[in-house]
C-alpha cells in the first residue's frame, strides 16, 4: 500500500495479509527473554517486526549438527509466512542462519537478510586490504567455509575469527541461551554478562593491532556494542546496524527541511 495526501492505492504485486509491514525475523524453536536490542527483542526498534519461529530448528541444531541441510524446508516455510504477512525484508535470528541465505534468497520475493555476516564484504571494502574485520561469533569452530561464501566473503580474505564464547567463557550468557548450562528457567544478569562478553571483545581486538571493523555474529550481541565501542573506537558492524540499513532501503523515508 502507499499513501499519499490521504490517497490509498492498492499495488498489486504487494499481496499480502497486511498493510505497512516492516522487518519479519524467522526464530529459531527456543524459548527465553532478551536484553532491548537483541532480534529477539522488537522493543528498541524504530520499526515493525513479525515474528515466525522455523519450527524445530533448535540453536543446537542450527550451529551443532552437521545436517543442516535437513532444516532448510523449515527455514523456507518460515520465510514464506513472513512474506505472506507483508514484511519487506526478512532476517533469520542467529548469525548461522548464513548457511541458509542463498536458498530462502532465491525462494521468496523480498530482500533477504539471514545473517549479519552480510556486512563483512561490506565493512572490507570500507577499511581497506591492510586492515582486517573482525568477526566477533558465539562459537568459532561452528563457523563453516559455506556461512562465509553464502553471504559473499572470500575464505581467506581479510578477516579474522575469534569465539566469544569458546573453551568455557561468557558463562553468563550461556544461563540465559544454552540449556545445557543451567538447571531452571534461562536467566541472565545483564552487568554480568556484559562484564564478561567486554573482556573477550577486548581480548579480540587488542590482539590484532590491524583490526579495521568488527562484525558481531550474534544476535545478543549489540545489547553490548555501545561500550565496546566507546573503547575501541571503530565501526561495529551488529544485527541492529543491519536491520536499521535493510529498513531504510526497503522504506525509503520522505526528506521535509528548507530550501
Amino acid at each position: 500500500m502507499t499513501m499519499r495526501d490521504s490517497k490509498i492505492e492498492y499495488i498489486e504485486s504487494r499481496d499480502v495479509f497486511l498493510s505497512g509491514g516492516g522487518l519479519g525475523v524467522i526464530l529459531v524453536d527456543e524459548k527465553y527473554p532478551s536484553f532491548p536490542g537483541d532480534v529477539r527483542n522488537p522493543s528498541a526498534h524504530p520499526y515493525p517486526i513479525q515474528y515466525e519461529i522455523a519450527g524445530d530448528l533448535t540453536i543446537q541444531k542450527l550451529v551443532r549438527e552437521t545436517n543442516q541441510d535437513a532444516y532448510l524446508p523449515n527455514v523456507i516455510a518460515a520465510a514464506k509466512r513472513l512474506e505472506e504477512m507483508g514484511c519487506r525484508a526478512i532476517f533469520g535470528e542467529c548469525g548461522y542462519f548464513a548457511y541458509y541465505q542463498k536458498e530462502v534468497a532465491a525462494a521468496v520475493n523480498v530482500p533477504v537478510f539471514l545473517s549479519s555476516l552480510l556486512q563483512i564484504p561490506w565493512a572490507q571494502s570500507v577499511i581497506g586490504p591492510d586492515k582486517v574485520v573482525g568477526i566477533l561469533c558465539a562459537s568459532k569452530i561452528f563457523m563453516q567455509e559455506k556461512h562465509l561464501k553464502s553471504v559473499g566473503v572470500i575464505p581467506g580474505s581479510n578477516y579474522v575469527v575469534f569465539g566469544a564464547r569458546d573453551d568455557g567463557h561468557c558463562p553468563e550468557l550461556g544461563l540465559l541461551w544454552d540449556e545445557r548450562n543451567r538447571t531452571g528457567v534461562p536467566r541472565c544478569s545483564f552487568e554480568q554478562a556484559e562484564k564478561e562478553f567486554m573482556a573477550r571483545a577486548l581480548e579480540f581486538y587488542y590482539a590484532h593491532p590491524n583490526m579495521g571493523a568488527m562484525i558481531f555474529e550474534c544476535t545478543g550481541f549489540p545489547p553490548f556494542a555501545r561500550d565496546v565501542q566507546r573503547i575501541i573506537n571503530i565501526p561495529i558492524y551488529s544485527w541492529s546496524t543491519m536491520m536499521d540499513y535493510a529498513y531504510s532501503v526497503c522504506a525509503h523515508r520522505d526528506f521535509y527541511g528548507n530550501v
